[in-house]
């Protein structure tokens, strides 16, 4: 999936897959993201930062279910501060706050992990 996300073209066949796939495949391709390693880094890590990939999980975090969504937040959260170094990261972290801003309730403040997302 990571590998697929980070071509140009192939990116966005991996972006219709997440628009159009059934909640169960789209909570299944979140799951692999999220634990999926690429070599030190998540993959999430490493496709938040690339040029291509990065569309792809602002894709995931428009559609996801609010479980899936607090998961990919959760695994966000701890690269926030290295997010805002990268054009690409910055769409991410642009991506989360338009998205806070409308359901706060959801998710709690960007920057803070709320005690119940925890749980």
């Amino acid at each position: 999936m990571m590998v697929l996300s980070q071509h140009k073209f192939a990116s966005n066949v991996v972006e219709k897959c997440v628009s159009h796939s059934s909640r169960a495949e789209r909570a299944s391709i979140i799951e692999e993201v999220c634990t999926m390693i690429d070599g030190p880094q998540s993959a999430l890590y490493s496709m938040m930062k690339d040029q291509f990939a990065n569309y792809v999980v602002q894709k995931m975090i428009d559609l996801a279910e609010p479980p899936q969504r607090k998961l990919l937040l959760q695994k966000i959260r701890p690269h926030i501060s290295i997010l805002r170094r990268y054009a690409y990261g910055k769409h991410i972290l642009a991506k989360l706050e338009k998205f806070y801003s409308k359901n706060s309730a959801d998710l709690g403040p960007i920057g803070v992990v709320p005690s119940s997302a925890l749980q």
